[in-house]
């Protein structure tokens, strides 16, 4: 029987962190806040002033206080896993917060072109703005917009955010070199239970509400069987062709899906419907989060939803809510 040892920490935060080993992945001492900051396993103290950044979706806002530790101040402005992003409206509050920011990690491709106007509305060329779709050189019709479930993207996205923070504070260039090399070999665990799943579960046919983890179901080898047509439906709130929801049910009541992966943040009565006939089919369903919940860091959330993944198929086990 497989166990699975990790250990969450804070969804964004404003203090260093340090590596953990193995599946413990880069646990935060949040009571060392108050009096001090961790950087590269030595207690140090906090330094005068800091960068103000900002991660518009946290999942960025956690990155970016990984790489820069004690020397950012990190806020995130999509931060709440019980809402849906895709109808995030910004407050005057947000604007300024945004405005007042000296780096901005944003994911592009339409997913918060609110954000875009905002940066549009006050530019500053001292502000480090980085946006997860040109550092692909993604078109603006990519159709699944949750870069951060792909394996490849957080790599990328951490050695921009040390660039720009080298930039604005080239002082401590060697420090976020430091956390960046950290940061890269704490991924090692996830890419490592991907492999594992795809070598023994490749194949395995998925359904899924919306294509929130299709780069992650993708990279380890899963079948995603669930029209596309239906998933942009559900992700964009328009109404799927009753062929398309034919077919999804049909997946559920031939038992032709070992697995139904369901985005926790955007139900209606359509997605309730397809978890009830799923459960009443004895699928195991696994919860996918569009937003970080809280509690985890990056790497401890996407190696989770791993384990839920194989969990589901290697014992028939639902897990629905992180925790």
């Amino acid at each position: 029987m497989l166990r699975f040892d990790y250990k969450k920490s804070s969804a964004f935060f404003t203090a260093g962190c340090r590596s953990c080993s193995h599946f413990s992945v880069l646990r935060v001492a949040m009571r060392m806040v108050a009096a001090g900051c961790v950087g590269l396993g030595m207690a140090q103290a906090a330094p005068a002033t800091t960068i103000r950044a900002v991660g518009v979706e946290n999942v960025y806002a956690n990155v970016i206080g990984q790489i820069g530790g004690k020397y950012v101040t990190v806020s995130a402005i999509e931060s709440n896993p019980n809402t849906d992003p895709h109808s995030f409206e910004a407050s005057p509050a947000v604007a300024r917060e945004i405005a007042a920011a000296q780096i901005v990690v944003r994911n592009g491709v339409g997913y918060d072109s609110w954000a875009k106007k905002i940066l549009a509305a006050d530019p500053n060329p001292q502000r480090k703005v980085i946006v997860v779709q040109d550092l692909f050189h993604l078109p603006q019709r990519t159709q699944n917009p949750h870069l951060w479930y792909k394996p490849e993207t957080m790599p990328v996205v951490a050695q921009a955010v040390a660039q720009g923070l080298t930039a604005l504070d080239p002082v401590h260039a060697a420090y976020f070199a430091a956390h960046l090399r950290q940061f890269d070999a704490s991924l090692k665990p996830w890419y490592q239970a991907i492999a594992r799943f795809r070598a023994q579960f490749g194949g395995t046919p998925v359904a899924v509400t919306e294509p929130v983890a299709d780069y992650m179901l993708q990279a380890a080898g899963c079948d995603i069987k669930t029209p596309w047509n239906l998933q942009a439906a559900i992700m964009n709130g328009t109404d799927p062709s009753p062929q398309d929801v034919s077919t999804q049910n049909n997946l559920f009541k031939r038992h032709q899906v070992k697995v139904f992966v369901y985005n926790q943040q955007v139900t209606n009565s359509l997605t309730s419907a397809f978890l009830s006939n799923a459960r009443a089919a004895k699928i195991p369903v696994v919860g996918a989060y569009e937003t970080m919940p809280m509690g985890y860091s990056y790497q401890s959330w996407m190696l989770t939803e791993v384990h839920m993944l194989r969990n589901a198929v290697e014992r028939g086990t639902s897990t629905t809510v992180l925790k």
